[in-house]
């Protein structure tokens, strides 16, 4: 069957007109005419009648219409991913990644740039909550946050990238210190530091704590593992940390590190995209280049 004609046939359709499928295709009213013509005498039946103020499918014209719309917008989607196909030599990514998981991303990057030369990596910084709700609203084709995810984003699919302890980082002087295994609990009443709204683990933290009972003083929350940090050094409060970010870091001497218990709190990174969407092949070659590390 010829697309052309078909692709003809469904406009006048959905126009109403032979005169207005013309001007939208760009083409004269006979060409329209001809190719619906080629049309029915492909099908062996007519397809249109030709009415006062329009046009009228025939039954047979009804499902050359249904079906030839489904015909048509699988060729689309063909040529669109063809297209996709042969932009991995150049184009632009977007990924989502929150300050706190950046630290992983260096060799990841470089490795995706060795395999991708053309294509410009763009990273949009945000704390996990932010970067799933962009996915959601597509602004965003993947990114990376930790895990659960927040319920309303439940149905994005994840892949885990690894699961690391969150420690209490503070000065001596803090009450927890003195206990071998301190938890939640030891906070209650206790100033902290944490990172802000939008995190993720700013949300676990505080759906722990109001599971437990527990209401410690947040005196400070920042998007910035290092200025959290410096704060718990000055003796503001403790800092609530994963792992991986403080073995980054250069620790004051003076400052005391104990892990949370696992059944408590952990610090599960995953990479994110939307479930069932159409995913360009760069976003897919950048997931597959994830596996690979």
């Amino acid at each position: 069957m010829d697309l052309r004609a078909l692709r003809y046939f469904v406009e006048t359709v959905r126009r109403n007109s032979f005169t207005q499928a013309a001007e939208a295709l760009h083409v004269t009213q006979s060409t329209v005419s001809k190719m619906v013509r080629q049309l029915e005498d492909e099908v062996g039946q007519p397809l249109l009648r030709r009415v006062p103020g329009g046009v009228r499918l025939t039954d047979v014209g009804e499902v050359v219409f249904t079906r030839g719309q489904e015909a048509l917008a699988v060729v689309h989607g063909l040529h669109r991913e063809l297209d996709d196909l042969a932009a991995l030599s150049r184009g632009t990514l977007v990924v989502g990644i929150p300050p706190m998981v950046n630290v992983f991303f260096s060799p990841l990057i470089q490795r995706f740039r060795a395999a991708h030369p053309g294509i410009a990596l763009q990273m949009r910084e945000a704390g996990g909550d932010v970067i799933g709700q962009m996915i959601a609203a597509g602004e965003l084709e993947v990114g990376v946050g930790t895990l659960p995810l927040a319920p309303e984003l439940a149905y994005l699919q994840t892949a885990l990238l690894g699961r690391y302890p969150v420690c209490l980082v503070g000065t001596a002087d803090m009450a927890w210190t003195r206990l071998k295994r301190p938890g939640l609990a030891s906070l209650d009443g206790q100033p902290v530091v944490m990172p802000g709204e939008g995190f993720t683990l700013h949300r676990h933290l505080h759906d722990a704590w109001r599971l437990a009972g527990v209401r410690p003083q947040v005196v400070a929350e920042s998007g910035q593992w290092d200025f959290l940090l410096s704060m718990a050094q000055a003796g503001m409060g403790t800092a609530i940390l994963p792992q991986p970010v403080l073995e980054r870091l250069q620790l004051a001497p003076e400052l005391v590190v104990r892990r949370l218990p696992a059944r408590e709190m952990v610090w599960a990174v995953a990479h994110l995209w939307a479930r069932g969407r159409y995913m360009s092949h760069a976003a897919r070659a950048w997931l597959a280049c994830c596996r690979q590390g």
